[in-house]
């Protein structure tokens, strides 16, 4: 993926003015026309001719190089291209720079500096050498970084330099590029997800073996329909121009909830509670997506990542790679609130046609916990991933407490599969042992309340 291309920069521009060209001296300039200075003041004053022309040779070199330097007229192109642009925490990726020199006189060395956060690696530095008219020069480097986030790359530093070594002139691109660093994903277990509802799990392909995948209703013709999407016997029945319109399916929906409230977690860093929490509703929107659903995903304090539908659900008609995309952009970048419970999470539900739920919980306290249990009333299906932050302090030692046994006791009577995250618990266990147990309170819920889309 091509990224944003620096245009030329000419190193005549007077910016700075020969002020600035004379700040560009080196140390051994200064030392040079220091050393100048002082040899033809000690000539003047012991009378020594010798000395006064040596003094003044020493003074004027590194005032020629400046001079020399400052007048160069030359221009040079620059590019910057990520492989790949967006990349999971812990994994590299190449940054490809490529520098074009658009001018008619051959360039001086220049050395290629690229701006780059510190969490990324060390700055990248280069020496190019002479670069004749119209040549090209290609150099790469490689970052990495174990923290999600957006990090920018850039703007690219050429620094020039005469060949003795006195003066250095730095010249700036403008543009810069945007690493995205998304959290790590872990493949999860296919499973079957039960029940007879509109677009949820298996209904969702009993719906489409009655309906079909393009289900046949014809409507007015309207200027700019295809012709090809005439129906000629509708046309002759109603006497006027039918056209074929396309009646997709329902979809099979889920929403996942990340729980980023800052007092639901203890620790920060790429092995907290909260970092897991973020990878593992990561994992859950991919492989939620991967299996068809409509997918949304959705914060303590009710924000939505914006979808092609109005509540916010992304995957049935856009793209799921650029669904996925959206999302894992927006995992890089959340953070902690400073919200206290869960109400405007539980506000964003609507009940009953929401699908399937999967949600992610820091520290629940008894008034957060019943909120929780009541957002099971507004899915067919839910799922809770429960991390407490006291266990993940201790280590991975650590064994659930009291309380947050009570706490999914709680959440598993009110219908939810209610799963306690041990530290460094990886997720797709997990996932599978939520498959196996829902598989039978939905089985006994079916059989009392008449519930379905339990996981099985």
């Amino acid at each position: 993926m091509t990224a944003g291309a620096p245009g030329p920069v000419d190193d005549s521009d007077d910016k700075g003015g020969l002020r600035a060209a004379l700040s560009g001296l080196t140390t051994r300039g200064r030392s040079f026309l220091a050393a100048g200075v002082a040899a033809a003041v000690c000539a003047y004053v012991l009378g020594q001719g010798d000395l006064l022309r040596v003094g003044l040779l020493l003074a004027v070199l590194p005032l020629v190089c400046v001079t020399v330097l400052y007048r160069t007229r030359y221009r040079v192109a620059g590019s910057r291209r990520l492989s790949p642009s967006r990349v999971p925490a812990g994994s590299e990726a190449r940054v490809h720079l490529r520098m074009d020199n658009v001018s008619r006189l051959h360039t001086g060395l220049l050395m290629l500096q690229d701006r780059v956060p510190y969490v990324l690696g060390p700055r990248p530095r280069f020496v190019l050498d002479r670069v004749e008219p119209g040549g090209v020069r290609e150099v790469s480097y490689r970052v990495r970084s174990d923290l999600r986030g957006r990090y920018p790359l850039g703007p690219l530093q050429l620094q020039l330099s005469d060949p003795f070594g006195m003066c250095e002139l730095s010249r700036s691109f403008s543009a810069y590029d945007t690493l995205v660093v998304v959290p790590r994903t872990e493949p999860l277990p296919p499973l079957r997800l039960a029940g007879a509802a509109t677009g949820y799990g298996d209904g969702r392909a009993r719906s489409l073996a009655l309906a079909g995948e393009d289900d046949i209703i014809p409507r007015g013709y309207r200027h700019g329909d295809d012709l090809r999407r005439v129906h000629w016997r509708s046309t002759a029945r109603y006497g006027e121009l039918m056209v074929r319109r396309e009646e997709q399916p329902q979809r099979a929906r889920c929403t996942v909830l990340l729980d980023t409230r800052r007092i639901a977690y203890r620790a920060a860093g790429p092995g907290s509670a909260f970092e897991w929490a973020v990878s593992g509703a990561a994992s859950a929107l991919m492989h939620m997506l991967e299996r068809g659903f409509a997918v949304r995903l959705l914060t303590d304090e009710g924000s939505v990542v914006p979808g092609e539908s109005a509540d916010g659900f992304a995957g049935s008609t856009q793209d799921s790679a650029d669904s996925a995309g959206l999302m894992m952009d927006t995992l890089a970048v959340v953070d902690h609130s400073d919200g206290g419970g869960l109400s405007r999470a539980y506000d964003v539900l609507r009940g009953g046609n929401e699908g399937l739920l999967v949600a992610f919980f820091g520290d629940l306290d008894e008034e957060q916990t019943a909120v929780a249990a009541r957002m099971r009333q507004r899915s067919r299906g839910a799922v809770a991933f429960v991390l407490d932050g006291d266990d993940w302090a201790r280590g991975a030692e650590a064994v659930p407490a009291a309380p947050v046994s009570e706490r999914l006791r709680l959440l598993r009577e009110a219908g939810w599969t209610a799963m306690a995250v041990p530290p460094g618990t990886e997720l797709a266990r997990l996932w599978q042992q939520a498959g196996e147990e829902g598989g039978g309170q939905s089985s006994a819920a079916g059989s009392t309340t008449g519930l379905s889309g339990g996981w099985s």
